[in-house]
């Protein structure tokens, strides 16, 4: 990231030098007349506009009080006209804090370090920091000199920004160039920046450094780095720092710190730990708060164990913690992921009646559920409800109303959806364009070749107008597209596209090298697979099992079953094992080639191995004793599977009633497969077990 600001100092003045157009911002030197010497003794206040300053509860008071305020004469002191930008400033009227402020300057009242802190910060709070250096400069010409806290204030700034690295650039010249002792806050405002790139180490370094200079953390400190440690998977690193603080430095954990730390355990699903960390929270007088439950419940939900997470809010709310719309938002997850929209809509409406507003998080839970469970028109409509209880719909939300639209190849609809999006100022981000690029790729449903042709042509398109918006291709969408452009067989343009992902920077991972092989190999350039492989060699992305089904698939499938088993013995050669969908496809090889003595063996083999033969492996093999007319073991498998659990497919159910009816297999038979025939195929006009 290029610093956006330079601190330049010399022995006898400070100055700083900003890049960019400064000269027309809110802070400029036309902004500060010189001031006009007015006393700031309280003895100089108008007792009435004291009064009247106590009153202040919304903006209009405060604006009325400070028009009041600026027609007093003699003008009241710089403290009340700070204690009523303070009093803005807490309810969050950042920009109406600086226009006063401005209007104070003008009058010429004498501002000091507190009124300079409260502009700063308000300059950072909406986000426009360059504004808030502006400031600090305007502090040196006035002879202001900035304290820790001013200082503070610019480093929380640069780091709402994300301005990480101008932060860690700016913090150090503090210290170097000793214009003020950094404080906890100002440690703990640092730390909460490197956390916040996941820079952990650094961040620990940093807690190190306190402790040199004399600064000692507090629980803050501590829980900033145990909450990005947690939130890394490093959750044992995390517990060492834990117990430093309690034990070494004698800091007390409060109820922030144990919910970093139970809900570290619950996304690593150490179940039986957070139990124990709650109970010793319990145990040091510390009670869980409305997060510590919601903590508990959203894990659970995303287990698919939506009882224990109703548990949860059964105790919470006798514990007398009122559950809040994260719980809620949860639960309602929760039901969705499995698949339970009619509970989940009924969570989602005892929302209202417990007094609590469903919020745009809570409509994207459940429109997603009902996308997910193919329930469009429920979605729809539960999407223009949105807009209808004046909340504005999200990126997330129509991400998730283009993509339902999609998956029931609604595709006019969901163009439809994505245009309006545009129009309503929503920027498409990376994943909108994963979606729309999936959307038409997936969506085959299309009578002519011609069509299908235009719709990857559309999706051509959308992909060169990410580039055109300034987003960058990414892993996801580059693999997308080629996978789309396989297809529909255009293997030229896929392997173009290949070559650019080179070109661009974007190194292309296992599910990549994947893509292309399963391309080629179904666009029936089993050669060109073959020569991709080897010309890999001993690479990563060769050392892959599904690498080798892919392989070991098509060259049996082609007619290369030599090529199938020199892949097989090279596997096994190389350290890897066979996974059940490498036997599945090595015995419909054997099969295939009417090699039915080695199929058996190499079944047999597999469940000796640890594979538990599944339900595709007795169709196989099933399969290949009926299209060769060896039926002396179908018994034996079809008893196997009754016993398994295991079903008939169309395709060896009809091979079986062809052999029954040409009397190469007894019909005593048809009652043992009438129990392995899934009830769809039970009313298959060929079969009757009468």
């Amino acid at each position: 990231m290029a610093m956006k600001t330079i601190v330049t100092l010399s022995a006898h003045n400070i100055f700083f030098k900003f890049r960019g157009n400064f000269t027309n911002n809110s802070f400029s030197k036309t902004h500060f007349p010189n001031f006009h010497s007015y006393s700031s003794s309280s003895s100089n206040d108008n007792g009435h506009t004291q009064s009247k300053f106590q009153k202040v509860a919304n903006l209009n008071d405060a604006l009325n009080l400070f028009d009041q305020m600026s027609q007093t004469r003699p003008l009241p002191s710089i403290v009340k006209f700070t204690q009523l930008l303070q009093s803005l400033t807490k309810m969050k009227h950042f920009s109406h804090s600086i226009d006063l402020f401005k209007k104070m300057c003008a009058l010429g009242v004498p501002v000091d370090n507190y009124t300079m802190n409260i502009i700063i910060k308000c300059c950072c709070h909406l986000y426009r920091t360059n504004e808030a250096f502006a400031a600090l400069g305007f502090c040196f010409r006035r002879c202001i000199v900035p304290d820790v806290f001013i200082y503070s204030a610019l480093l929380d700034g640069l780091i709402l920004e994300d301005r990480i690295l101008e932060a860690e650039i700016f913090f150090k010249k503090l210290i170097k160039q000793k214009l003020c002792e950094p404080n906890v806050v100002m440690y703990s405002t640092m730390i909460k920046g490197l956390c916040k790139v996941g820079n952990n180490v650094i961040a620990i370094q940093l807690l190190s450094l306190m402790d040199v200079n004399g600064c000692k953390p507090n629980v803050v400190t501590y829980s900033t780095i145990i909450d990005s440690l947690c939130k890394d998977k490093m959750i044992d690193d995390a517990f060492k720092l834990f117990k430093e603080m309690v034990f070494q430095k004698g800091i007390s954990a409060d109820v922030i710190t144990y919910n970093c730390l139970i809900d570290g355990l619950c996304n690593l699903g150490r179940w039986d730990e957070a139990p124990k960390m709650l109970q010793e929270m319990l145990d040091v007088g510390i009670s869980p708060d409305v997060k510590t439950f919601s903590i508990l419940v959203d894990a659970f939900c995303k287990e698919g164990m939506i009882e224990e997470a109703e548990n949860v809010i059964d105790i919470m709310i006798k514990k007398g913690v009122v559950p809040d719309i994260v719980t809620y938002n949860s639960l309602i997850d929760g039901y969705c992921l499995r698949g339970e929209m009619s509970k989940a809509k009924t969570i989602f409406d005892s929302m209202v009646f417990r007094g609590l507003v469903p919020n745009v998080v809570s409509y994207s839970t459940l429109l997603n559920g009902y996308c997910k469970s193919l329930k469009i028109d429920e979605a729809m409509g539960l999407f223009n409800e949105i807009t209808r209880k004046g909340l504005k719909h999200d990126v997330v939300t129509y991400n998730t109303m283009i993509q339902g639209l999609f998956q029931v190849g609604r595709c006019g609809d969901a163009r439809k959806l994505f245009d309006e999006m545009h129009g309503k100022g929503q920027i498409p981000d990376q994943l909108t364009y994963g979606i729309i690029l999936e959307g038409l790729c997936n969506n085959r449903q299309i009578e002519e070749a011609l069509s299908l042709f235009h719709l990857m042509d559309e999706a051509m398109g959308l992909f060169n107008e990410i580039t055109r918006k300034g987003l960058k291709h990414d892993v996801v969408t580059y693999n997308t597209m080629i996978q789309g452009l396989f297809q529909v067989g255009r293997c030229g343009d896929a392997r173009k596209l290949f070559d650019e992902m080179h070109g661009k920077g974007q190194i292309p991972d296992q599910l990549t090298y994947g893509i292309i092989l399963e391309g080629l190999c179904n666009n029936r350039q089993i050669e060109e697979a073959l020569s991709l492989f080897h010309l890999m060699g001993d690479s990563k992305l060769n050392m892959g099992i599904v690498v080798y089904n892919i392989l070991i698939d098509a060259a049996s499938k082609c007619g290369k079953f030599d090529i199938a088993k020199g892949l097989f013995r090279d596997l096994t050669n190389k350290g890897m094992h066979p996974n059940i969908r490498t036997y599945n496809v090595m015995i419909s090889g054997l099969c295939r080639e009417g090699l039915l003595g080695d199929a058996k063996r190499l079944f047999l083999k597999m469940e000796e191995s640890g594979f538990r033969p599944d339900n595709v492996t007795y169709r196989v093999l099933l399969q290949g004793y009926l299209k060769n007319n060896q039926c002396d073991d179908v018994e034996m498998l079809l008893q196997e599977m009754d016993g398994r659990g295991y079903s008939l497919d169309a395709t060896t159910l009809s091979l079986l009633l062809d052999q029954i009816a040409g009397g190469s297999l007894n019909n005593t038979l048809l009652d043992l497969m009438s129990k392995l025939v899934p009830k769809e195929l039970m009313n298959s006009p060929n079969f009757s077990p009468n």
